[in-house]
């Protein structure tokens, strides 16, 4: 009764369960557990991560009697070490048509924390809000066969409105002369900067409104190519939704309908169709780009662990912030938009590597293999009107009919051999 006592103030969460240390042997740990009872760990189970919390280790103290611990209830009678997490997730998924949402989580635990993530937590998005970036470009002339150079430089306080900055990939490599394609794939930061230097910071910021997004949450500096302004998860997929579902605008929403106790209709909401009620905000032939620049992502780039789903109808961008302080990953099917983050509410490191593809992505996965049961793979988008298909050499953007590789470009703007242009 008093250990119940001494535990009174200790939360459960889920199947974590506050437990306090009663006697520490070689072979074993005693425990307590709240509103259960004695629980002992064998040797095999106070391994946590690497470290056996019998002996401990250089960065983690032993457990000794009286530390308060939380165990995890595996099934009836098993238990395991674990832990409270310090970071927090969201994810949430709307359908690409409607902006109806299919699902959504705002954090760990409401009792622990009732700050909902997807719909309140601003953060920096990082490299996945690199594909407004090229959508873009797109309109001003870029092509997936662009070749940018991805070499460093040095950029003026006045063009990043702060200091003077010398921007860096994520893996502090240069590939020199790349193709826009390639560069997307890889997310290399370099080139997403040259290009946003190119089609300016304040076309850029007024052609994020197509998407949603509010542009004083972007303020008009080359840092904005990597992501450096502010947004939530739910704005995100709305944009996303975009270059899903055609090119058209909608807005998500939580409730379709609302009927009294006797089944009278009260509340309807008005839905935004793609082809019907909503805006067409795209050219079709930039969708059709985007959707392949997109689905090369997962194939060949950054989220090739999404290779894992065993589909070809899937497009989407990793993003990783400063320091690994913001994880995400945007992704989607021609129905479905799912958009996952991982983070800290007061900002600070997730640890070495827990990048987009490592942090994030996997919760993308599990979601979508559950979310996609069932649903047939779709074929790539038909070719619209107006985009070309032109054999190229991908080291310089040049036509090459006998050893070149498909790329598309809008009819406008098809390379001919003369024409082979380094940004």
């Amino acid at each position: 009764e008093w250990l119940e006592d001494a535990l009174q103030d200790s939360n459960a969460y889920e199947d974590l369960r506050p437990a306090v240390v009663l006697n520490v042997t070689e072979q074993a740990i005693e425990t307590y557990v709240k509103g259960t009872g004695p629980v002992t760990l064998s040797a095999e189970q106070t391994v946590y991560g690497s470290t056996d919390l019998i002996t401990g280790s250089d960065v983690i103290s032993p457990l000794k009697d009286g530390d308060l611990i939380y165990l995890q209830n595996l099934k009836k009678d098993q238990w395991a070490l674990s832990q409270l997490p310090i970071a927090e997730g969201a994810i949430v998924s709307i359908d690409a048509d409607n902006g109806a949402i299919n699902a959504l989580v705002g954090g760990y635990n409401f009792y622990r924390n009732k700050f909902n993530h997807v719909t309140q937590a601003k953060r920096q998005p990082g490299s996945s809000f690199k594909p407004f970036i090229y959508s873009a470009a797109l309109e001003r002339g870029f092509t997936p066969g662009t070749i940018i150079d991805d070499a460093p430089f040095e950029i003026h306080e006045s063009q990043t409105g702060f200091e003077v900055w010398d921007p860096q990939n994520y893996d502090e490599e240069f590939a020199g002369p790349i193709s826009l394609r390639y560069a997307l794939a890889k997310s290399k930061n370099l080139v997403a900067i040259r290009i946003l230097q190119a089609i300016t910071p304040e076309y850029a910021r007024n052609y994020l409104a197509r998407f949603g997004f509010n542009p004083k949450h972007h303020p008009p500096y080359l840092t904005m190519a990597l992501g450096a302004g502010s947004t939530t998860p739910l704005e995100m997929a709305r944009g996303y939704a975009v270059f899903a579902n055609g090119g058209y605008l909608i807005e998500p929403y939580f409730i379709s309908h609302i009927e009294d106790i006797e089944g009278n209709l009260i509340f309807k909401t008005k839905l935004q169709r793609k082809r019907t009620t909503a805006d067409q905000v795209l050219d079709t032939r930039n969708v059709f780009t985007m959707d392949s620049l997109l689905r090369n992502v997962i194939q060949n780039g950054t989220g090739i662990r999404a290779k894992s789903l065993g589909r070809k109808d899937l497009a989407g961008k990793t993003g990783t912030t400063n320091d690994n302080i913001d994880a995400w990953f945007a992704g989607f099917q021609r129905r479905i938009v799912a958009i996952t983050w991982v983070g800290k509410d007061q900002p600070g490191p997730l640890g070495d590597k827990e990048t987009g593809s490592k942090a994030a992505l996997p919760i993308w996965i599990d979601y979508m293999k559950t979310a996609l049961k069932g649903i047939p793979e779709d074929k790539p988008l038909a070719r619209p009107e107006g985009i070309k298909s032109i054999l190229i050499d991908p080291k310089t953007g040049l036509p090459n009919d006998k050893n070149g590789v498909v790329e598309y470009f809008y009819e406008e703007n098809a390379p001919r051999t003369d024409s082979g242009a380094l940004f």
